[in-house]
């Protein structure tokens, strides 16, 4: 095995250890090495990785300081053990990427979208977003921790959900309300009342494993049908935005001490830290100026 390609090996082994999970990036990074070994190159230099990252021809300039921050990470790593290996400067392609505005939905459009989700052909598509909708606004989860939910990750006697192998590999639990337990239940006998046999908790049309790909153009379908005169796009994953702001509001208007509460929000939603979930002030005016008389208090 040629040498960059072991090493390559190890650096993707010891960040998957850390959590990460780098499957695009692991496909990345094994271009580049092959790329370096058709070179015989025997170790990274900021010259071909430069040459590498322009080889993506009519990409964007977010996909190319992708291929560089693939490039750049690997040969940070090869500097500890090569002293020949060059790092390149962070500013060769910078990535452009920014946050989307998200859309917080108020209550009455939480109702109206899983009103309409009802809606749809065939029942089990109908059943299945509509509960989807409604668990997600009620927790906060992530799109990709809902559908992929097992039958053994709802434990019905303590009410809370296990979410196994989320960002970063961690696991956590996710206590429910009384009322999001009984409308899991409901859509549980539906689902087998419709389905033979499902092989996770969210079923498709096709009684099939549920994906993203698969529920967005139904959220889709429904959201510009109810929601017409939205300010931004919607998006499924904005109901986790949604539910963090909310609770954020209404620390805020209860006086209570936000700073100490911070934690547990974070911890709930399976964020790193709470530095992640600081970026929600930002995310509303309302928010935003809460905080501000907060600290002018203060």
């Amino acid at each position: 095995m040629n040498e960059l390609r072991h090493h390559a090996e190890d650096y993707l082994c010891v960040r998957r250890a850390l959590g990460y999970k780098l499957a695009r990036e692991g496909c990345l990074l094994a271009n580049f090495v092959a790329y370096l070994e058709q070179r015989g190159a025997r170790s990274v230099t900021t010259h071909d990785c430069v040459v590498w990252t322009r080889l993506a021809t009519n990409a964007g300039p977010n996909y190319l300081a992708q291929r560089m921050r693939t490039a750049r990470s690997f040969a940070r790593y090869l500097s500890t053990i090569d002293s020949v290996s060059e790092i390149p400067p962070a500013a060769l392609f910078p990535s452009r990427s920014h946050r989307p505005t998200p859309y917080i939905y108020r209550d009455d459009e939480i109702v109206a979208l899983m009103d309409g989700a009802r809606k749809l052909a065939p029942p089990i598509k109908a059943a299945t977003l509509e509960t989807l909708i409604g668990l997600l606004a009620a927790t906060g989860m992530r799109v990709g921790e809902t559908v992929s939910l097992e039958h053994r990750d709802v434990d019905w006697g303590e009410g809370l959900i296990t979410v196994r192998h989320a960002k970063f590999n961690k696991s956590r639990e996710v206590l429910l309300h009384s009322s999001v337990i009984a409308a899991l239940e409901r859509y549980a006998h539906q689902r087998d009342r419709l389905v033979a046999s499902a092989p996770t908790f969210f079923v498709s049309s096709w009684g099939c494993s549920l994906s993203y790909k698969k529920v967005q153009p139904a959220f889709r379908e429904v959201c510009n049908r109810v929601l017409e005169n939205a300010s931004c796009r919607p998006r499924l994953h904005d109901l986790r935005h949604s539910f963090a702001v909310n609770t954020l509001l209404s620390w805020y208007r209860d006086g209570g001490d936000v700073a100490s509460r911070l934690p547990l929000l974070s911890t709930y939603l399976g964020h790193v830290d709470p530095a992640a979930t600081y970026w929600y002030l930002s995310a509303v005016p309302e928010l935003l100026n809460l905080a501000a008389k907060r600290l002018e208090q203060s």
